[in-house]
């Protein structure tokens, strides 16, 4: 078990830096079978909010400046260290290119702007996929002793000619059709700009070069830049308005959005969460066509959760 510290959240600088050495022919850069992941949690232990990040992260995704932490922002605080666990760790993969293919966060509790808190980030669940094999960074927030927020987010390193005698592959994706706009929830048409990539990687630190720049991203078999996972959902989260203080939202990254684009959000009302039976689902197409970029849902936590 390899377990690491840090006094706060490593700089996007030194982490960039570390990343192009590892990919530099020198050094010590061994890798372990595919088969393993590395045994490794990397903490923060006092982890302190940046103001000026957080008014940023709200503008940019459209989250109400309302004094609480997004759902979604410990998902984008903990790739500072996920990128970390992959250079500094035996990490059998290659680390450009890979795609965020879900995201599964939890709130327990409405979470201030100002508190300060215990991140923890793991590697978990490697397993064979029909396009190569994914694997989990669990990330866990506490306040003292208390879990406040959890989140898993899952990654897909591609093969080129994946092993199709290989068990347990995930299953095909179900196809996914544009449903009939609810009137009472959120129907809204908007544009997503080709530069979306560019700004938003410099707040969230994730500067993948499939969502940078066209050239880039064709390098890793994509047409032009592609959008980061985490912007829509969390873009998609802001315009449905107001979550509960406690519940889960889950989404799966369907097509990419290739920048730039224009995009059609449907939701059902969030007022539709009025027990832990319903289940709020929303999903993002491309405004031309039935073709599906996200696909999620939100459910409330039971009471003993």
């Amino acid at each position: 078990m390899s377990d690491k510290h840090y006094d706060a959240l490593p700089k996007a600088h030194t982490t960039y830096a570390n990343i192009i050495k590892s990919l530099l022919p020198i050094g010590d850069n061994a890798k372990v079978g595919k088969d393993a992941l590395p045994q490794a949690t990397y903490y923060v232990d006092d982890l302190h909010i940046d103001q000026a990040n957080l008014k940023d992260y709200r503008k940019i995704c459209g989250f109400a400046d309302n004094s609480k932490v997004p759902i979604t922002y410990f998902s984008v605080l903990s790739q500072a260290l996920q990128m970390n666990m992959m250079v500094k760790e035996p990490f059998p993969f290659a680390m450009l290119g890979m795609v965020h293919v879900d995201n599964s966060v939890t709130q327990y509790r409405r979470i201030g702007e100002r508190e300060t808190v215990t991140m923890s980030v793991a590697f978990d669940n490697l397993r064979d996929h029909n396009q190569g094999q994914q694997f989990d960074f669990v990330t866990i927030i506490k306040s003292g002793d208390e879990i406040i927020w959890q989140g898993t987010s899952t990654y897909l390193s591609r093969s080129k000619k994946p092993d199709s005698s290989a068990s347990g592959k995930s299953a095909p994706r179900p196809v996914t059709v544009k449903p009939i706009v609810d009137e009472a929830g959120v129907h809204n048409i908007f544009e997503v700009p080709e530069d979306i990539g560019r700004r938003y990687a410099f707040i969230s630190g994730d500067f993948n070069l499939i969502h940078l720049h066209p050239l880039s991203a064709r390098a890793f078999g994509f047409p032009k830049a592609i959008a980061h996972g985490m912007w829509s959902k969390a873009k998609c989260l802001a315009m449905m308005g107001e979550l509960p203080d406690a519940c889960t939202v889950e989404v799966s990254f369907k097509l990419p959005i290739l920048l730039p684009s224009e995009v059609e959000l449907i939701a059902e009302p969030v007022a539709t969460l009025d027990s832990v039976e319903n289940t709020c689902h929303f999903g993002l197409y491309s405004a031309k066509n039935d073709k599906p970029h996200l696909a999620g849902h939100i459910k409330l936590l039971a009471e003993d959760q």
